[in-house]
């Protein structure tokens, strides 16, 4: 039996729902979801394997119009993913179909030769007769190979994506071996947790100033206890006081939800230290882009 294999890569607007149909298809939680657009940062890959084949997922972060070096190094990072992977996948939601937004990503689309599809996200939300005329309007805009209607929510749809992915499969090699789930570390996946429960704790535009470093990841003799050290990195100081809270309850809710999931994560106990620095102006600094991930 031939083994078939190949880096599938998943490209939208900000919250077109990619991250939510990324962890469903991989059958678990690697990257990060919110209500809000532009949470995912960093290009991620997970790792699907089946008896004959192994699929390369790699999630990117949401094409807009950059405002400031973080937003231009999140789209650069998407639209390079697109030069690396064998096809293409453009997640669209069918709310307010955005086909402003959909122009520079379906412009490098035409500069390659991969095959490309379009994933018509959040059906559920609409009503089925609703669905032509976005499948007509979407053949207008690009000559996709298909077009799959689903909800990455509710997981309609979604075996139909997987039949049409594994189609784009060549012959190949594994390039993960069993048991890596993906290509980011430990450290990453934790900090990613946390700054994901900043998203439901912290109002208004604060949590797009906010990112997290681990500085240290500790196992104990027995094996049964991890304890994690976490910055949460802040552009001022009137934000480092927001995020601390009155009597520190802010960064302690934000730590008990980032807790809990990785307890659920890890399968064991979890000891989160969380403190708050101030790296001014990080988001227009190139340099502590640089040191902070991005």
């Amino acid at each position: 039996m031939s083994f078939h294999s190949g880096f599938i890569g998943f490209l939208g607007p900000p919250n077109s729902g990619k991250s939510t149909l990324f962890n469903r298809i991989l059958g678990r939680k690697l990257a990060i979801v919110s209500p809000r657009p532009q949470t995912t940062r960093n290009r991620i890959m997970g790792v699907l394997n089946g008896e004959d084949y192994q699929m390369v997922l790699v999630d990117t972060p949401g094409v807009h119009r950059a405002k400031n070096p973080l937003h231009r190094s999140m789209v650069d990072s998407a639209l390079a993913s697109c030069r690396e992977v064998d096809a293409l996948v453009l997640v669209a939601e069918v709310i307010g179909f955005p086909v402003e937004e959909m122009g520079s990503i379906l412009g490098v689309f035409r500069e390659l030769t991969k095959p490309a599809m379009l994933v018509l996200n959040k059906i559920d939300l609409i009503e089925p007769i609703d669905l032509l005329p976005l499948i007509e309007k979407a053949m207008d805009l690009y000559p996709f190979e298909s077009i799959v209607p689903l909800s990455a929510r509710t997981g309609d749809g979604i075996e139909g994506l997987l039949e049409e992915l594994s189609k784009r499969l060549a012959e190949g090699p594994r390039f993960f071996p069993d048991g890596i789930i993906s290509d980011q570390p430990e450290s990453f996946i934790v900090a990613e947790t946390i700054r994901e429960k900043i998203y439901f704790v912290v109002g208004e535009e604060l949590p797009y100033c906010a990112a997290v470093t681990v500085e240290g990841i500790e196992r104990d003799g027995k094996g049964d206890l991890i304890k994690i050290r976490g910055v949460i990195h802040v552009e001022r100081e009137g934000q480092k006081a927001i995020f601390i809270g009155k009597g520190g309850k802010t960064i302690k809710t934000i730590g008990t939800m980032a807790r809990k999931e990785l307890e659920r994560m890890m399968d064991t106990r979890i000891f989160l230290d969380l403190s708050v620095r101030v790296e001014k102006n990080w988001t227009r600094d190139a340099r502590a882009l640089r040191r902070l991930g991005y």
